[in-house]
């Protein structure tokens, strides 16, 4: 069977032409979604959260590369993932009922003098005021919520299997919370995520008000404390 050798390179020529026309869209989209979130960040306001989500999903690899180009640092582009996650969540976290939410904390936060043990579904708070978390719990409680003090993301797997809830809310640090965002999509969840102030393994710190604010989303303001612990960042009193 003969090659026609001239439609053959018309053929490889047009090919060439589209991928070059795909690699320079791709570029200029990615250029632009940068653009937009560092003008978010700079402002604080989110410009266009769906396209800059999806297109920060598909494309991650490429504008995190041109992140850096701009001179943002891996927290500052792992921050606004989050809180872009956040925004695009809120109105469908507010419609779930609170009683089909579950709020996770890590075990990082407690005091290094904690007496609470480790069982199947976590610590279990012996609310000895050694840390802020005995404090809270109570509050979370009363609003609905389901609380659990987990070491990692399979306690996270498990308990979600266990009581099927539809949506969380999840604390950590910034690599945690992103990973655990991400793991919630893939579950069908919808989750809410809140970074802790200080990393590492032991009486990290947390923001307790920025818990409390996302906790209150949705809820039947009768079954919200009036009044609550302060909302101090410390792990111990």
């Amino acid at each position: 069977m003969d090659i026609d050798v001239a439609l053959l390179h018309q053929i490889i020529f047009i090919i060439g032409e589209i991928t070059i026309v795909l690699v320079f869209g791709i570029i200029l989209l990615s250029l632009v979604m940068v653009s937009l979130a560092i003008l978010s960040i700079r402002r604080g306001r989110i410009y266009f959260p769906s396209f800059l989500k999806a297109g920060m999903v598909l494309l991650e690899g490429l504008t995190r590369a041109i992140f850096r180009l701009f001179g943002l640092e891996d927290y500052q582009i792992h921050s606004f993932f989050i809180h872009l996650h956040n925004t695009m969540n809120k109105k469908a976290f507010e419609a779930i009922p609170v009683t089909e939410r579950a709020i996770f904390l890590p075990q990082c936060l407690r005091s290094s003098r904690c007496p609470a043990h480790l069982t199947p579904e976590g610590l279990k708070c012996k609310r000895c005021g050694l840390c802020t978390i005995g404090a809270w719990l109570p509050v979370f409680e009363q609003m609905g919520y389901r609380v659990f003090s987990v070491p990692g993301s399979s306690f996270i797997k498990r308990m979600v299997k266990k009581y099927r809830p539809r949506a969380i809310i999840g604390v950590g640090c910034l690599s945690e919370v992103k990973e655990g965002l991400e793991m919630s999509d893939k579950m069908g969840l919808i989750s809410m995520g809140i970074v802790t102030l200080k990393d590492g393994c032991v009486e990290t710190l947390v923001n307790w008000e920025d818990v409390f604010e996302i906790a209150a989303l949705g809820v039947d303001p009768s079954r919200i404390p009036r009044e609550h612990p302060p909302g101090e960042c410390a792990s111990t009193p």
